[in-house]
């Protein structure tokens, strides 16, 4: 007596055969379709931040020396321009950055803002810079290293 066959004329042992390769082809097919969720969290991530430091640019612009509530150093030159993170004149530029950041959701707890005013002060004309740093966690943590997200922005005083 041979092998038996099933109603397509092939033999028992190669029953199994169909459940393997769609295990196969559902692993590889998940594993890309987190990757590509992952790698979208990342590009959301990098544009909060980006824009975080546009808005901070653009508070500092709006509150140059001439504002009411002024940000930034009244004087001082581009030979030695301050550039910190929590003196008390560019504050407000933090907590601007951080709220906006904030708004995406996300954890800005480890979010570093790096203020710097090229010209050394809050004067008419003077550059700004924001510079942020983020370090980005991935929703899975499967695979992923770990990486920090850094993004500046710059503008002139004009008000």
């Amino acid at each position: 007596m041979g092998a038996k066959t099933n109603f397509y004329g092939t033999h028992r042992k190669n029953s199994g055969q169909a459940m393997i390769e769609f295990l196969l082809s559902a692993t590889f097919l998940m594993i890309l379709v987190l990757s590509i969720l992952e790698l979208c969290g990342l590009l959301y991530t990098y544009n909060v931040v980006a824009d975080a430091a546009h808005e901070g640019v653009r508070y500092a612009i709006v509150h140059g020396i001439n504002n009411g509530n002024p940000s930034g150093p009244t004087t001082g030159s581009a030979s030695n321009p301050p550039c910190t993170t929590s003196s008390s004149n560019v504050t407000n530029v933090v907590t601007q950055v951080q709220n906006f950041a904030a708004l995406s959701l996300h954890d800005m707890s480890t979010m570093n803002v790096f203020v710097c005013y090229l010209d050394g002060n809050n004067k008419l004309t003077s550059q700004v810079q924001v510079s942020v740093s983020y370090p980005f966690r991935p929703f899975f943590r499967l695979s992923w290293p770990s990486l920090t997200i850094n993004a500046n922005a710059a503008g002139r005083i004009v008000f």
